[in-house]
């Protein structure tokens, strides 16, 4: 080497390496968890066949949809009150409408437009929308 010149590492495997010790370092300068670092990264897909379950209950709320809650990525509960059995959602996944549900105490059995400001079709994701509030908007395809 010439005039004290260090050589660059040469490989991506030692710049990835250097890198990792960089982040870890800095992780622990700054009191950056884990978890933080972890995000850097997108999560693993995880593969169930399994249903989701609308509506479920998570630390006491109930979800009509899924929800990211703890999560960057949208989520979903195999079970009626979660019990950590989960799998991250697809476009699949949007709950579907309840029929025949309730609304100003009338009994409707299609999607309506009926209450909603904007004149788009909408349903109900409980069978007592008077009671729940829950809905959603029909898709213009259907």
């Amino acid at each position: 080497m010439e005039g004290g010149e260090e050589m660059l590492p040469s490989t991506s495997l030692e710049v990835m390496r250097n890198l990792v010790g960089w982040v870890s370092l800095a992780g622990c300068v700054c009191g950056l968890n884990a978890e933080l670092i972890a995000h850097l990264h997108l999560p693993a897909q995880v593969i169930s066949s399994e249903p989701c379950v609308f509506p479920f209950t998570y630390r006491g709320v109930t979800h009509y949809s899924c929800i990211s809650i703890h999560s960057d990525f949208d989520w979903c509960s195999f079970d009626k009150e979660f019990q950590g059995r989960w799998r991250y959602c697809t476009r699949l996944d949007p709950p579907k409408c309840v029929f025949p549900f309730l609304f100003r105490k009338e009994v409707i059995h299609n999607c309506t437009k009926e209450g909603y400001i904007l004149n788009r079709s909408w349903c109900s994701l409980t069978n007592n929308y008077d009671k729940d509030g829950k809905w959603k908007q029909c898709s213009p395809k259907k």
